[in-house]
């Protein structure tokens, strides 16, 4: 009994090879080319699997039905498997020794003309490519990226069964609550003027299932917050959420490196480049270091180049840089950059790095070059002989180096001394390739202040154990106290944030009577949280890794909407479904709603709404 073919396929478009030659077969997929040769029709059949060659000879009668099939059609032939001819085999295809001489074909789908060209890259902008994203997803760089969030994922998950961790969901409707961005809001039918949120994090959640008891918990979480767009943020993501119980700081590092450290050593050569990956444990910074020594929270480890603090060169009395020495009488402070080896540069390279500063908005960047034992440079003749040797002996220079100067009150003094750092390391060309650069930022401040009200408030999670306990928090001044927050930082991007949660009800009602909400607030805003700690809560903590940064940077993408398979833009428009959506009177009168115009519209149209 002869066996009935699939109606479909009986191979996929990457399957054949040389040793399938002589076989009858049946495929499906989409024209990825056309190419006539002299009355001879080639088209590339494309899937998900792979391309295959199949070929019209000349006079076949099919040749004027095939011919008028656009390129993207889905169509389904049988054929012949036959070796290429002599001098035609594609060594860069898998199926290069091979073409199906086609015997009959069907067309499944028509496609119309299409909106830009998905077998080769024709510069489409970003904003056809969102409104079409179907057709931008069949591109094989795509399907490869897609490919690879999903395999991520999964080694994810297996890492994390193996280490003993549950999945547990939890819910996507809640209650709004102050986590340092702004919700998304969801008017509620049944009980008018109220609204749920979706989740910034499953913050609360994750840390009820550790006082029910379940120990060790994980998710591949969503997560949204109303924050402006950015290459590297979007209003939607996904992390690998996790909390444990009964652990330490350090056990938390650990079970987070072996997923973390696993997946890129696993997935390091997805670009084609093998990539090294910092060995574990990776090493620890501090807030405090960080800010000092990379002018950054991430700092990007691949960039060799460090900042020192030399207020002291400048409080000298033979030193007399005026524009310095009165901003460090004010409490301000003086960074350096040491350049190494960039005594032969040119004079433009230091007047660019200058007109850099200044559209920075600083007054430039003044610098030392030193040469034969002197120092040289704009600001060189106000730093006397001992002086400079001094500066010498803090930043480490030698002969030919350069040391950059930055000077403001600390945190501004911080923040672009971190911009020159990797401003002068990129003109220098000194960024180490090939590799991902991981460590810790530890012994965040518990508390900020908030320059523009003077206020304190918290500096990172609120929901985070202070050093020391209570009595930190009743002995010392707020903005000494550290809390045991980390972030986990790879090659400039922060992967992860986390903490050792305050699970103790009476350190949490000062913790937040300090940053100005009293028990009434917190009773409202997380009295779930705060009654079960009541009742008995173990020690917990967690991290959640980002899975979307993740996928980026194993991707070699800069930007988060390359590694989606549906996004939108960066005003947040999805241009494919049409999102945000004007709703109908009806529906807003069922939500108890009325659209109120923005002033701006108002007086621009001379109406209101």
């Amino acid at each position: 009994m002869q066996t009935q073919m699939h109606a479909y396929r009986t191979h996929k478009c990457g399957d054949l090879r040389k040793s399938d030659v002589g076989q009858t077969v049946r495929l499906s997929g989409w024209i990825h080319r056309k190419r006539d040769h002299g009355g001879v029709l080639f088209i590339d059949l494309r899937d998900t699997y792979g391309l295959v060659q199949c070929v019209v000879d000349e006079g076949s009668p099919l040749i004027d039905q095939i011919d008028k099939w656009r390129p993207e059609s889905v169509i389904t032939v049988n054929g012949r498997v036959r070796d290429r001819a002599p001098g035609t085999v594609n060594d860069k295809l898998p199926t290069g020794a091979i073409e199906i001489y086609i015997e009959s074909a069907d067309v499944q789908s028509m496609a119309d003309i299409l909106p830009f060209q998905v077998a080769e890259d024709d510069g489409a902008g970003e904003d056809i490519r969102l409104k079409y994203r179907y057709l931008d997803l069949r591109r094989e760089h795509m399907h490869r990226k897609i490919r690879l969030r999903n395999n991520v994922i999964a080694s994810m998950r297996r890492r994390m069964w193996d280490q003993g961790f549950q999945e547990f969901q939890t819910p996507i409707m809640t209650a709004s609550s102050p986590e340092g961005a702004r919700d998304y809001l969801v008017p509620s039918r049944l009980h008018p003027g109220k609204f749920y949120a979706l989740p910034q994090a499953p913050q609360q959640f994750k840390q009820l299932l550790m006082v029910s008891g379940f120990d060790r918990y994980f998710q591949i979480a969503p997560c949204f917050r109303d924050e402006d767009g950015r290459a590297d943020r979007l209003a939607e993501f996904y992390q690998l959420d996790m909390e444990m119980a009964f652990v330490t700081q350090d056990e938390i590092f650990a079970v987070t490196e072996n997923v973390v450290s696993g997946v890129f050593e696993e997935f390091s050569d997805f670009t084609g480049e093998k990539r090294t990956v910092t060995q574990t444990p990776f090493p620890h910074i501090t807030y405090r270091e960080a800010m000092l020594k990379y002018g950054s929270d991430k700092p990007d480890l691949r960039n060799p180049l460090e900042i020192c603090d030399i207020t002291e060169i400048f409080a000298r009395d033979d030193v007399e840089f005026k524009a310095f020495r009165s901003t460090v009488e004010k409490g301000g402070v003086v960074r350096a950059i040491r350049a190494p080896r960039v005594g032969d540069q040119p004079r433009s390279f230091f007047d660019k790095l200058n007109g850099w500063a200044q559209g920075e908005g600083a007054p430039g960047l003044g610098y030392v070059l030193f040469k034969d034992g002197a120092g040289t440079g704009p600001i060189a003749k106000f730093i006397p002989e001992a002086a400079q040797k001094a500066l010498r002996a803090l930043t480490g220079a030698e002969d030919g180096d350069a040391v950059f100067f930055i000077c403001n009150q600390e945190a501004p003094a911080a923040k672009f001394a971190g911009k020159a750092r990797d401003k002068i390391c990129d003109d220098m060309g000194i960024r180490e390739r090939g590799c991902y650069k991981f460590c810790w930022i530890v012994d965040f401040p518990m508390y900020e202040r908030d320059e523009k009200t003077g206020k304190i408030d918290f500096s990172h999670n609120p929901f985070s154990m202070p050093q020391g306990g209570l009595e930190a928090l009743e002995t010392k001044d707020p903005l000494d106290v550290l809390a045991y927050q980390y972030d986990l930082v790879c090659n400039g991007f922060e992967l992860s944030s986390g903490a050792v949660r305050n699970h103790k009800p009476e350190i949490m009602e000062k913790a937040f009577a300090i940053a100005g909400y009293d028990k009434s607030v917190l009773e409202a805003k997380f009295g779930g949280m705060l009654n079960a700690f009541r009742f008995g809560a173990p020690p917990h903590g967690g991290n959640a890794p980002g899975i979307d940064r993740i996928i980026m940077l194993l991707a070699d993408e800069p930007n988060l909407r390359e590694v989606y398979a549906f996004v939108m833009n960066g005003q947040y428009e999805d241009l494919m479904m049409g999102a945000p959506s004007i709703i109908d009177e009806t529906a807003l009168r069922d939500l108890h709603l009325k659209i109120v115009e923005p002033k701006s519209r108002i007086q621009k149209t001379g109406t209101e709404g």
